[in-house]
């Protein structure tokens, strides 16, 4: 039996990320919690965080800023501090659709009053010197903002009925400035990615390539970031859904006509504010799309525990709200960020006896940088075995068994592995996930 790597407590982890990974990190060393005890050693840990979800309880911790907690980190500031932070939280909370989401309200306010006046201010009085902070300024932003947008568009908005104005037309100015095109995002996430779960007809999909590969990941890369204009409406065309294909089509065409009318106004302007992030953004999509369903189990492709992965790091959590959790967000895509820790927690023994991957201190672009190099080494080490199998393997069996989920199925593999789903589906999409 191979000793487990000890996990890695990150002073930055977020507190339901702590509490997530100390429980597993007892069962490493314990006993396998491939199968549900009688009382559940994790259920205090789980009453804890569905407290702090619950505006009704006194234990109620909202979330306000994503740097660091709320309130127990702010208890050092000065006092006339802590009352306008307060009061600020107070308000914010009846602002934002969840009250859990005052962070929402904080990231638009700071987008808003940065990123919205220093993009005019480039238009009108261009300086390289401020082109390039203002670049630095989105790579920083473009993370948090567009899973801020993963929430919104799932959530159908992520602020009270009262500011539904706001929160139906702010897309439309923060979108071209963060990178995104207008709707893509929706079109391509809620109502393909989810629909084809990384399966055959997803644009998306990793399994057609070799994910460890240099060569097929610039490929994969390529096609997205070269047609998927023209991609996802056929997709939509071709799958009977012509209305989704003609307005993902008009949006995308939108979008670029309104970077060239940008160029006429000011070339260099355009370049950093709408160009620049637009070509950044996409690489980034991808390259986060490869990390997160970069292992796939050959014995059972179409499952979303063995198609994905669940990272409990700092990057994803704590700055992206939960991303880390894409298992659990491919299995219920309607769950809100705050909660999937606890549905984590409780289920556990199911990611646990469908050899699900769960790694720590490791983020999605990491995950791709290094089966690129094929460090499998570091992978293993940031592996949090689950279950009797994985926790009984050593390092060098875990490697292998990463390495082996990396593997490029062929054409025949694909339409025996999916071959139930390819039964059930119409045209080339399956129809079958949530979304």
């Amino acid at each position: 039996m191979g000793l487990p790597t000890p996990l890695t407590f990150d002073p930055q982890l977020t507190r339901p990320d702590r509490l997530v990974l100390q429980q597993l990190s007892e069962e490493m060393t314990t006993s396998s919690p491939s199968a549900s005890p009688s009382e559940d050693p994790a259920e205090p840990i789980i009453a804890k965080l569905k407290a702090a979800n619950d505006p009704s309880d006194a234990r109620f911790e909202p979330t306000v800023f994503t740097t660091y907690d709320h309130p127990e980190d702010t208890a050092a500031l000065p006092s006339a501090l802590r009352r306008i932070l307060s009061s600020y939280t107070a308000w914010a909370r009846t602002a934002c659709r969840v009250e859990t989401d005052v962070v929402f309200v904080t990231h638009l306010l700071l987008y808003f009053c940065t990123t919205l006046p220093s993009a005019i201010l480039l238009f009108t009085r261009f300086s390289y010197v401020h082109a390039v902070f203002h670049m630095a300024l989105q790579g920083y932003y473009m993370g948090p903002y567009t899973l801020l947008k993963h929430q919104h568009i799932h959530q159908r908005g992520v602020l009270a009925k009262r500011f539904a104005v706001v929160d139906e037309l702010f897309p439309y100015v923060m979108d071209p400035l963060m990178g995104h095109t207008w709707n893509s995002y929706y079109y391509h996430h809620v109502k393909h990615h989810h629909v084809e779960g990384n399966g055959p007809g997803d644009l998306s999909s990793t399994i057609r390539f070799q994910r460890d590969s240099v060569g097929h990941f610039l490929q994969y890369l390529g096609r997205f970031f070269f047609l998927v204009w023209f991609d996802l409406p056929r997709y939509f065309v071709r799958s009977g859904r012509p209305v989704l294909g003609v307005k993902c089509g008009l949006w995308e065409v939108g979008s670029y006509a309104a970077l060239a009318l940008a160029w006429k106004v000011n070339p260099r302007a355009a370049v950093f504010v709408f160009g620049l992030p637009l070509l950044l953004l996409r690489i980034a999509l991808m390259v986060g799309n490869w990390g997160q369903h970069a292992f796939v189990d050959e014995e059972e492709p179409d499952s979303d525990f063995r198609s994905s992965v669940t990272l409990v790091d700092v990057a994803s959590n704590r700055y992206c709200f939960n991303d880390g959790y894409h298992t659990s967000h491919h299995l219920n895509p309607l769950r809100h960020w705050r909660d999937h820790p606890i549905a984590f927690l409780q289920a556990r023994h199911d990611y646990a006896a469908q050899d699900a991957l769960v790694f720590h201190n490791i983020d999605y672009v990491f995950i791709t940088i290094r089966l690129l190099m094929k460090d499998y080494d570091t992978l293993a080490r940031c592996l949090v075995p689950i279950g009797a199998k994985q926790i009984a393997m050593t390092h060098e069996e875990r490697m292998a068994m990463l390495k082996s989920h990396t593997r490029q199925f062929s054409e025949e593999e694909v339409i025996e592995k999916f071959k139930l789903r390819e039964k059930a589906s119409s045209g080339t999409s399956s129809g079958t996930k949530q979304s």
